[in-house]
């Protein structure tokens, strides 16, 4: 009887683990992602700054870690959902796909 507690609370264990999305998903950060990333792959029509946002709206900006993080969900669908917009320029490669969903869904917002 003990063992086969033993077995379930095991198993329990391992379920609950395995339902973390992000219990395997890489490190990235501001720092070490989200900034070198939104530079090169959102900022030419999303920065402030940008001269040219080719019809991107004012408002959308994503020129800090807030800035990305008060639109994470709409960065998410636009870039990784089922048909992808952003950027506009072509999609993104598989590790920059990783790496922004696990920025978004597993960082700590405005970090």
């Amino acid at each position: 009887m003990i063992l086969f507690v033993l077995a379930c609370a095991t198993a329990d264990a391992e379920r609950t683990e395995t339902a973390d999305p992000c219990a395997d998903a890489p490190y990235a950060s501001w720092e070490s992602f989200g900034a070198g990333f939104l530079t090169e792959s959102c900022q030419t029509c999303h920065a402030a700054s940008s001269p040219d946002r080719h019809g991107a709206p004012e408002n959308v900006t994503f020129d800090t870690a807030a800035d990305a993080w008060s639109w994470a969900e709409r960065i998410l669908v636009t870039t990784l959902g089922e048909a992808p917009t952003m950027p506009p320029q072509g999609g993104l490669d598989d590790a920059d796909k990783v790496l922004l969903d696990a920025w978004l869904t597993c960082g700590t917002p405005g970090a």
